[in-house]
């Protein structure tokens, strides 16, 4: 376990400091999980950005080299940008930066080895590619949580859907459209579930701006719309991500 306390406008350290990869190597997905004896239970569910999955059991990455191991086989055009927990009975929702999404059971995912290259998630045009990833845990629908799915777009525009409004379908589907893209609020870069529990957003922009909001404060509508803007951005400057608290 790494951590690392810099001043807020400190530059950070560079990744090839503690890792023992090789100089083209860019760290696309990052996460955290505590271990507990449920580990063997647990899948990491992989997403690239021309709309290929796989899911592969936690406990085949229990001895990472500091060199790293091989996660998923790509194709040269391809990029690894998702990674994600899962419990194996979940859902997972997908959403492309035109605005399609995609929601399915995660069985119908078969767990597969590190090395396979994975199945097509969703059925993408040309010049469409995968903006964002979640899954949608049992237990949460279980609580009969008001779960909702959280767009962003890279113009500083964000909305809620209920999540009743994305019907379960098939995997390797063209989806349904999610948010009306347009030059105004720009192409989709992030997606999040969301719940009551829910209270906060930090949006983050290419430029290194940061942004606090409330989730109150943006607005519950329907699938095919713009949101409403929460950041106002030079021209030079888009949003590329953001962190529910």
């Amino acid at each position: 376990m790494f951590f690392f306390a810099l001043k807020e406008l400190a530059k950070g350290k560079s990744i090839h400091n503690f890792l023992t990869i090789p100089p083209a190597e860019k760290i696309s997905a990052v996460i955290a999980y505590g271990e507990n004896k449920n580990e063997e239970k647990k899948y990491l569910v992989m997403a690239t950005k021309n709309g290929i999955i796989k899911k592969t059991a936690l406990k085949d990455f229990e001895n990472v080299r500091k060199s790293g191991i091989v996660a998923l086989k790509l194709k040269p055009d391809d990029l690894l940008k998702w990674v994600k927990l899962s419990l194996g009975n979940d859902q997972i929702i997908l959403v492309t930066a035109s605005g399609q999404a995609i929601r399915f059971k995660e069985k119908d995912i078969h767990p597969m080895g590190r090395t396979a290259a994975g199945v097509k998630a969703i059925r993408l045009k040309k010049s469409d590619e995968i903006a964002g990833l979640d899954i949608i845990k049992e237990e949460a629908k279980d609580k009969k949580q008001e779960l909702r799915l959280l767009v962003v777009t890279e113009n500083g525009f964000a909305k809620q859907t209920p999540l009743k409004e994305y019907k379960l379908q098939k995997r390797g589907g063209s989806g349904i459209k999610t948010a009306k893209v347009t030059t105004k609020n720009g192409s989709v870069i992030a997606v999040q579930i969301v719940s009551n529990e829910t209270e906060t957003i930090l949006a983050f922009s290419s430029n290194g701006q940061a942004l606090r909001t409330e989730l109150k404060n943006i607005r519950l509508v329907g699938r095919a719309t713009q949101g409403v803007k929460i950041m106002n951005l030079n021209e030079d400057d888009k949003l590329i991500g953001v962190v529910c608290l």
